[in-house]
């Protein structure tokens, strides 16, 4: 799927099932709320941590989770994220092009 047609389909679910969206600022708090719940998987599946009891680590769904607020909160605020991802690669590209590969850290 292709992030201009992710984007249509949240909206057209807001519209459909979600009545609106829910404000700006509501959905940065929601945003770093699943960024936390992903953060917290991550820490026990790869980290130090260990899952207690019973808990059902899923983390495609904390994934999906984040990637669905952040395409609400592009389309809140007009944010065509594809050709914002597109900026950020050449922009990446430009500016690190070689700074990884030079990075003793990574050898």
């Amino acid at each position: 799927m292709h992030i201009e047609k992710a984007q249509r389909l949240v909206d057209e679910w807001i519209q459909t099932h979600g009545v609106r969206y829910f404000s700006e600022l509501t959905n940065m708090a929601v945003l770093t709320e699943e960024v936390g719940e992903l953060a917290r998987v991550m820490a026990r599946k790869f980290g130090d941590q260990s899952f207690k009891a019973g808990e059902d680590p899923n983390l495609e769904e904390e994934m999906a989770d984040v990637l669905w607020v952040l395409i609400c909160l592009a389309n809140q605020t007009g944010v065509d994220l594809t050709e914002a991802f597109r900026k950020s690669m050449e922009k990446k590209t430009n500016r690190d092009k070689d700074r990884h590969k030079n990075n003793p850290k990574l050898k």
